[in-house]
């Protein structure tokens, strides 16, 4: 399992109880912090917004870069006693089936192996919106600019993850909303980088939200779109496959005891309906807007479904029309893994993705910035700030995962950074 996903938020009974490890700090990259508006932040957020997670130590401990891809092997044991799990439900690594893990379970320092011949891995990401263009040509979704008029601007929205609230207020902050909820931006483009559902009170809400802003920004001559995370492609199997056993090489478990153990809320699952499950399925994986390549997850497992990216697009697209429980298994099990940008090997890494898509920056959301910076907390107690997106990998990747779950901060951001 992934740092998210072992130690969810305290809000939701559902999520377990949080761990609170004493961490060394290994940075690096640096945090880019906007100017502070006046009246800033605003009711909700305390003068600085902290995140209460981290730990290069205990990062290169339990999820130790092992490759290009830096995999990551995590047990924890008595997975088998969540609800609606199943025995071998522990650990993952960077190459074998996803095996969620109770939020409140042990980590392999405190003891519990994975059994002979098995191994455990880590899931992915998808996202919305219309048609990518072919690579190379302008692309323009909605009303073109006129003679002379170049497109607004852009902006990227970090893991949401169900907090509607946070999300309203963020982009009233940016200017993007107005007071009641709707599209204010004009020409404005903004792109969500993925997982709007789990954890959080309102993932429906926040999908809602989403579909009526690209609506409204599509009216105004600007756009609103957003790329497919690894828990929209979590949350859709659980509703397709539910309790389908699927097979992976450490167990046997199910998308609905995977949903579940990683911040499914019972009201989202209750209250998806047709249309969202046609948005949602229609997402891109992949896209690249103004020179930035915008990805949820910070791995380069999209290289394993093209090599451009309508390539990868309509890979994900087409398993997502046509293939099965464990196909859609190991894409969600690709696409969750994470920290390939991290470390000695991560500029590779990114560059890598660069030549083959294009572009001269990644963005992504995925993996919370306090696990990226080996965050701890202060001598006072407080929880390390998260001041903005963070900028990494030889300034070559921006990660805007700013740890909403986790009391860190919902991040909207315009670009370039």
């Amino acid at each position: 399992m992934t740092p998210e996903d072992r130690f969810p938020g305290p809000e939701h009974p559902d999520s377990g109880p949080r761990h609170q490890p004493d961490l060394d700090v290994l940075p690096y990259g640096t945090y880019y912090e906007p100017d502070a508006a006046a009246g800033y932040p605003p009711a909700g957020y305390e003068a600085e917004t902290y995140s209460g997670y981290g730990g290069a130590r205990y990062l290169e401990q339990h999820w130790p870069a092992t490759g290009p891809d830096q995999g990551h092997t995590v047990h924890a044991p008595g997975a088998q006693d969540a609800p609606g799990g199943h025995p071998g439900l522990n650990g993952h690594t960077a190459h074998a089936g996803y095996e969620p893990t109770l939020p409140d379970r042990p980590s392999p320092a405190q003891g519990g192996h994975p059994g002979p011949g098995q191994q455990n891995d880590d899931p992915p990401t998808i996202e919305l919106g219309p048609p990518l263009a072919e690579p190379g040509l302008p692309y323009h979704p909605y009303p073109a600019p006129g003679p002379g008029e170049p497109p607004g601007p852009l902006y990227v929205v970090g893991d949401v993850h169900g907090y509607l609230d946070e999300l309203r207020t963020e982009l009233r902050h940016q200017g993007l909303i107005d007071a009641d909820g709707h599209w204010s931006a004009g020409r404005s483009r903004i792109w969500f980088l993925g997982d709007f559902t789990d954890r959080g009170p309102d993932g429906i809400g926040v999908i809602d939200l989403v579909m009526q802003l690209a609506a409204e920004a599509a009216a105004a001559g600007g756009y609103c779109r957003a790329l497919m995370g690894n828990h929209e492609l979590l949350f859709l199997g659980a509703s397709r496959y539910g309790d389908e056993p699927v097979q992976s090489t450490a167990g046997t478990a199910s998308f609905l005891a995977a949903w579940r153990l990683n911040g499914g809320q019972q009201n989202d699952l209750d209250r998806l309906e047709a249309h969202h499950i046609s948005w949602l399925s229609r997402l891109p994986a992949i896209a690249l807007e103004d020179g930035h390549l915008l990805l949820h997850s910070d791995t380069t497992a999209y290289l394993e479904y093209g090599e451009s990216i309508p390539e990868v697009n309509d890979a994900v697209h087409d398993l997502l029309a046509d293939e099965g429980v464990d196909e859609w298994w190991d894409c969600f099990r690709r696409f969750t893994k994470r920290f390939a940008f991290r470390g000695d090997s991560g500029p590779t890494a990114v560059r890598e993705l660069l030549d083959t898509y294009g572009g001269t920056r990644v963005v992504h959301g995925h993996s919370p910035i306090p696990y990226l910076t080996g965050a701890v907390h202060a001598d006072d107690g407080m929880p390390p700030h998260v001041p903005g997106p963070y900028v990494y990998a030889d300034d070559l990747a921006v990660a805007m995962d700013g740890g909403v779950t986790m009391e860190g901060r919902l991040l909207v951001s315009r670009l370039p950074i």
